[in-house]
């Protein structure tokens, strides 16, 4: 029997971090091999009017890189229509915005009930049918409103998932190597989703709705980035990923931040799992289901728990046959080597940048800890749709 658990841990852990990406490379192959062009696809050579939505909590410190950044978006000027939020900030924030910028529109209210509650008000302010949604720390490419705008090309794409990178002048910082690495990973995944059928959410560093497809979503929603961009996919359109629209920003000032910035996140995955039972649906979702479970659920709520138990397990089948050489203990020295490079990783990745690749063992420990501290904060209630920002570098 203890077998039979040890390989089902290992089977898990494998599909998650790699078994699921093979399975998307072999299904955009087969799907190239059998598919033609669909006929309601068009090119879009009338761009559209758009809002870009901002929401934003004390960015005093970012807010005219921020708009320098907006202004030099190629994108015609007649068209775009910059939109603030900053309910609650305490720093100035609306007023500089106010007294600075005149060809913006600036919402803000003195009580702060979150950033779900504020898009949800912000999005009563839409009038144009695009909306782009993007953080104030994020740098935005030139070309990004147009090109994640050009992907709106059938009726069938209600969203339109752009790509977050981690700015370059910090990638080779310890602080960027792991979120960096991890995003290269990310986005990978969703292209292939992308390609194949339809990627699962969207990152609200950027990403396109179409307005008129817009629901309110709970207030109390931590990950309303995904709930948002996910309810369009409920409903039968499709999320494209485009990565000729991206977003920069810095890292997480050090790991404890992005400890921080994690745990939040996992404790908003465990909520949007109890919230949307019916995502588990094969019949009613199809293939989105799976990509559900392999992409989010695995990963959230499965594999930071069997890693843990894989070890424990290893080491039990390891003391039950006396250290025997066998492939049972090949595993548990592997795991150690692994440990090793960790324990290296942290120690003197933060030293010395040759190894850094070390970090990355590190960093993914660290992540999957994340998910597991976010589980107990979920269950314990613990969790603010209002939190305190992660520093950046």
């Amino acid at each position: 029997m203890i077998k039979i658990i040890f390989w089902i841990l290992l089977s898990l852990i494998f599909y998650t971090y790699l078994g699921y990406t093979i399975l998307l490379f072999l299904l955009v192959g087969i799907k190239k091999l059998f598919t033609k062009k669909s006929k309601d696809i068009y090119e879009i050579i009338d761009l559209p009017e758009i809002t870009l939505l901002i929401a934003a909590f004390n960015e005093k410190d970012v807010i005219e890189r921020k708009m320098k950044n907006t202004y030099e978006l190629d994108y015609p000027k007649d068209k775009i229509k910059i939109l603030w939020i900053t309910d609650g900030s305490e720093d100035g924030t609306p007023d500089i915005l106010n007294s600075k910028f005149i060809d913006i529109q600036v919402l803000h209210q003195q009580k702060r009930d979150g950033k779900t509650a504020a898009l949800n008000r912000a999005m009563a302010f839409v009038k144009t049918p695009y909306v782009i949604f993007c953080d104030a720390n994020a740098m935005l490419h030139p070309q990004s409103a147009k090109n994640i705008i050009k992907q709106f090309n059938s009726p069938r794409i209600g969203c339109v998932a752009g790509e977050k990178r981690i700015s370059s002048e910090f990638v080779a910082q310890v602080s960027g190597t792991g979120e960096g690495s991890y995003w290269k990973y990310e986005s990978l995944i969703k292209k292939l989703e992308s390609d194949f059928n339809t990627t699962l959410g969207a990152a609200g560093e950027l990403y396109a709705i179409r307005t008129d497809l817009f629901e309110k979503i709970d207030e109390d929603i931590i990950i309303d980035d995904f709930v948002n961009s996910l309810n369009m996919a409920r409903k039968g359109y499709l999320i494209k990923y485009t990565p000729n629209a991206y977003a920069s920003e810095s890292p997480s000032f050090n790991i404890t931040e992005e400890l921080k910035r994690k745990v939040r996140i996992a404790s908003g995955g465990f909520q949007t799992i109890v919230r949307i039972p019916s995502m588990f649906n094969f019949f009613r979702y199809g293939f989105l289901s799976i990509e559900y479970i392999s992409h989010k659920v695995l990963r959230w709520s499965v594999v930071p728990f069997a890693i843990p138990m894989f070890f424990i397990i290893n080491l039990v089948l390891c003391l039950e046959q006396s250290w025997q050489f066998d492939l049972y203990n090949n595993f548990f020295f592997a795991q150690l080597l692994f440990y090793f490079m960790v324990f290296i990783g942290y120690f003197l990745g933060k030293r010395w940048k040759y190894f850094r690749i070390l970090y990355l063992p590190y960093y993914m420990i660290i992540m999957n800890f994340a998910q597991i501290v976010g589980f107990i904060r979920f269950i314990r209630g613990k969790h603010s749709v209002v939190w305190i920002k992660a520093r950046r570098s």
